[in-house]
């Protein structure tokens, strides 16, 4: 399969990486849709985008952010794959003196609320978290009801889910849900690499991970900071996808600060064509994932 077309997905922003780590990251509507809009000239086909708030630069659930980002991006290129996150709003902060207390830094919200700006935008793909684990000194959450919630909220929109899976527990969770029909099969799967207490970005992780899945899926995956492009490599060498951005790594080589979510493209691209790969259109990529033509 290594001569099949390889899809970049390209994460703009992200909700960890702060303004303050580099000066590149995009952080009003704006800036986030002209660098989705460079992504696409430098190869990849969809972009993952969360927003933040542009007096702060901190991360927002804001659908009128959300918004003024798909219709910027849709005005320009009609079609580029535009996938939305539904990550934010499951983060728990214990107090330290009641850790039946939320403490600040905690965002939970309903699963409802966090998928409110996918069915008011529609967007191509949309992603899905399995994951329950320590993130930092606090916990992610997304317990099966909230998860098939959000999932009917996502099916009745039309849009596609993409299984973001931090470790094996959210396989197996994502694999009970296709089987009861929470979720269609085989489904469109991302692995996300080197989260402290998550996946390992080692190449023994990622073939694991790939021999859990269900014949016939799709399958992304990425790896954190310096991992990044390594894991480029190994997924296309075992048959996946690849996925790059500065919600990921803000560095294009050791010391050296992307300028550019583009470049980190560009740099996937260059490794995926020398090692005798093709990088995929959004074109090839509506037609490989079964999305609506433009």
């Amino acid at each position: 399969m290594l001569d099949r077309p390889t899809l970049i997905t390209c994460a703009v922003t992200g909700n960890i990486t702060k303004p303050e780590q580099t000066p590149y990251l995009p952080v009003t509507p704006e800036q986030i849709a002209n660098e989705c809009l460079a992504a696409a000239e430098a190869g990849a086909a969809a972009v993952h985008i969360h927003v933040r708030d542009p007096a702060t630069g901190r991360p927002s659930m804001e659908l009128e952010h959300y918004r003024d980002v798909v219709d910027r991006i849709r005005k320009r290129n009609a079609e580029l794959v535009i996938n939305l996150t539904t990550g934010p709003g499951g983060r728990f902060v214990p107090d330290a003196n009641d850790p039946k207390i939320y403490a600040p830094g905690t965002t939970l919200v309903p699963p409802e609320k966090r998928v409110e700006h996918i069915a008011i935008i529609k967007p191509d793909i949309c992603s899905l978290d399995l994951n329950t684990m320590n993130s930092g000194a606090d916990v992610v959450i997304n317990t099966p009801r909230n998860v098939r919630i959000m999932a009917k909220v996502i099916r009745d929109s039309g849009v596609k889910p993409e299984l973001e899976i931090f470790d094996s527990g959210d396989l197996h969770l994502a694999r009970d849900l296709i089987a009861d029909g929470t979720l269609d099969g085989p489904g469109m799967w991302t692995f996300v690499l080197g989260v402290k207490y998550g996946f390992a970005a080692t190449p023994e992780t990622l073939m694991y991970a790939r021999n859990l899945l269900p014949q016939g899926a799709i399958w992304s995956a990425f790896g954190l900071g310096r991992s990044e492009f390594p894991i480029v490599a190994q997924s296309w060498l075992y048959g996946g996808h690849v996925r790059v951005g500065m919600e990921d790594n803000i560095y294009l080589e050791k010391g050296v600060l992307a300028e550019s979510n583009a470049q980190l493209v560009a740099k996937a691209a260059d490794i995926i064509k020398q090692m005798g790969g093709q990088v995929a259109t959004a074109a090839q990529t509506r037609d490989m994932l079964n999305l609506k033509k433009v």
